[in-house]
Formats: C-alpha cells, structure tokens, sequence
C-alpha cells in the first residue's frame, strides 16, 4: 500500500471516529438525562437511534425524499447564481481597480445587513412561490463568495506577477496562469461558506412560506412537538451539507494538482 493510500485511510479513520464521538456524547447525555440526570425534559433530547428510526418512517412514507428534493431544488439554483454571479463580479472588481471603487462601497453597504431582514421582503416582491426562496439564497450566498474572490485576486503574491512579467506574459496570461490559480483556494472556501449559509437560510424561508423542504419538516414537526423529527431535519441538513463540501474539497484537489505536488 502506497504512502498516500495509508495517509488517506487515516485521515478517513479519524473522522469517523470522531463522528462515532459525537453520536456516543450524544447518546450518553440524552440516557444520562432520561434516567439520573434529568436536567431538563428527556423529550427535548431523544437519543441517536430515536432520530434513526424517526427517519427510516419518514422514508418509508416518502416524506422525506419530497422535502429532501425539494430544498435541494431551492439551494442548487439560488445557490448556482450566487456563485456565478459571485465568482464574475468578483473577479471583475479584483481585476479593475476603477470598478472596485465604484462597487465596494454598495457591496459593503449592504454586507453587513442580515439576509433574515430581508425575507419579508422577498416575499413581497416575489411572492410565496418558488422565486422568493431562490432569490433570497442567491443574495444571501453571494456575499461570501464575492469577498473571497475579490480578496484572493488582491493578494496574489507580487512576486509571482513579476517573475511572469519578466518571462513576456501578457496581462491575459497573467490572469489566466498566475492570478486565476492563486485565487481558486479563496474561491472554492467562499463557494463553501456560500453553500452552508444557503441551507441556512432556506431553512428560515420554508418556516415563513413552504409546504415542502426541509424548514418546513423542522417547523411542522415544531408544532406538534415531534422533536425526533425535528432534529432528524438538522441532521440530513449536516449531512448534505458534509458531503457537499467534500465535493468541493475534491474539486479544489483536482484543479490545483499543481498545489499538492509542490507541498510533496
């Protein structure tokens, strides 16, 4: 077995044992609670195989793949012009100092504000439909990825831009051999941070107005107080989102070889 396979398979060890970790933390604090503790209402806190057997019903009677597929509809396509929109503004505002001092300050102006208060009026504007919710995760994903993109073209070590200057390259080959790979790191870290907080806030957009998702398992399941089902939302909302940034890990991998092979 090469070195590389054993360093994978440690690395793969180590987190499960950490996720095994948390779910025996878990499990010792709700039994813990249920029979000696009892700090608050065992309720609040069912144990591990409680949310596995709420979620085994829930997908045997479908109900879970409905709200499964129909978040993920919402958060791929906000989350799709987010980042398209995020990656081109932001490079166009990193790349041409002019622009930058026109667009960063409405950037910057409108940042710091929640998305949260801007949910009513997405819905006002777009209605209870499916536009409101894509349009309120593309705003609020945009952000992250725009800052991370603008941040990483203006950091590119200077050096490199000199040493490739010096070499003849033109500004369209330093953008596109020097600039764009030294950026992709920030830009794949905003297109995650982008990502985590687009599940974030569907999950509060299907509170307000949605008969299907996730959010909206969560706050049915709030309402007649089903706490297995609820915490069974947070947990595939954790897992989707697990996974989807070990796909953007591995796409980093893989478009920056060049990276990994300079480190070994």
């Amino acid at each position: 077995m090469s070195a590389e396979w054993r360093k994978r398979l440690s690395t793969g060890g180590m987190r499960c044992v950490a996720i095994l970790l948390f779910l025996a933390i878990w499990f010792i604090v709700s039994i813990g609670n249920a029979h000696w503790w009892k700090f608050f209402n065992p309720v609040l806190l069912p144990t591990p195989t409680e949310v596995v057997k709420a979620g085994i019903e829930a997908w045997q009677s479908g109900e879970l793949q409905d709200n499964i597929l129909a978040s993920m509809a919402r958060v791929i396509q906000g989350f799709a012009i987010a980042a398209i929109a995020g990656v081109a503004v932001g490079l166009a505002v990193g790349t041409w100092r002019p622009l930058e001092r026109l667009v960063e300050p409405m950037i910057e102006l409108l940042r710091p504000i929640p998305p949260l208060a801007f949910l009513p009026m997405m819905v006002l504007w777009f209605g209870i439909g499916e536009m409101s919710k894509i349009a309120f995760i593309a705003y609020a994903a945009f952000f992250p990825v725009f800052t991370t993109t603008v941040e990483g073209i203006k950091y590119v070590d200077p050096v490199l831009l000199r040493a490739a200057s010096s070499l003849g390259a033109s500004r369209a080959d330093l953008f596109r051999h020097v600039v764009l790979p030294a950026a992709t790191p920030s830009i794949i870290t905003g297109l995650r941070l982008g990502f985590g907080l687009s599940f974030f806030v569907i999950v509060a957009a299907e509170f307000i107005a949605a008969d299907s998702g996730l959010g909206y398992m969560i706050n049915d399941a709030r309402t007649f107080f089903m706490v297995s089902q609820m915490l069974l939302g947070a947990v595939v909302i954790g897992l989707i989102g697990f996974g989807v940034n070990i796909l953007l890990r591995s796409l980093e991998g893989w478009l920056l070889r060049w990276r990994v092979a300079t480190r070994g």
